[in-house]
């Protein structure tokens, strides 16, 4: 399975919604630079570019099911298509597994286990930042109590002129 083939099927999950195939694209882009500079492993840096275009699969059948895709709602509601859609793609088990725990709890931000979960937050969070145009002082707020990568603070910090 390749990152292309990940990102193609997810354009076409959100076929018609340009707004999310922008987000989950930028949410992309940042955790892919963030996971580099981070020198994560080869398989970290696999999994946490997976994750980052897949995150908010769940916010479909949250919408569909309750009318709402909240952050919890799009935690409950994802591992069940982000699963589908990885064996569809043939992804290997140990691969699916946490993928699937990332996108189960993206938007949970005190049980971030690894680096992979820690940059997929940051990265999020950035680009959720300036599309929801948070204030100044709510992102400075979760700068200081969430932001731990070097290079996810100075994004942070240069985006948004702190």
């Amino acid at each position: 399975m390749t990152k292309d083939q990940v990102f193609q099927k997810m354009i076409e999950y959100f076929q018609g919604d340009p707004k999310r195939i922008q987000h989950f694209t930028k949410v992309y882009a940042y955790a892919s630079l963030i996971g580099n500079a981070e020198k994560l492993s080869q398989k970290q840096q696999y999994i946490l570019e997976v994750a980052a275009l897949m995150h908010d699969i769940g916010i479909k059948p949250a919408e569909e099911k309750y009318g709402s895709c909240n952050g919890t709602l799009q935690e409950q509601e994802g591992p069940a298509p982000a699963k589908e859609l990885l064996q569809s793609l043939n992804a290997d088990e140990d691969i699916i597994e946490r993928v699937v725990y990332l996108i189960a709890h993206h938007h949970t931000y005190d049980k971030i286990d690894g680096k992979d979960y820690q940059i997929l937050v940051e990265a999020d969070f950035l680009v959720n930042s300036y599309e929801d145009s948070l204030p100044a002082n709510a992102i400075k707020s979760v700068y200081n109590k969430l932001f731990c990568t070097e290079c996810g603070r100075k994004i942070c910090r240069d985006m948004f002129v702190f």
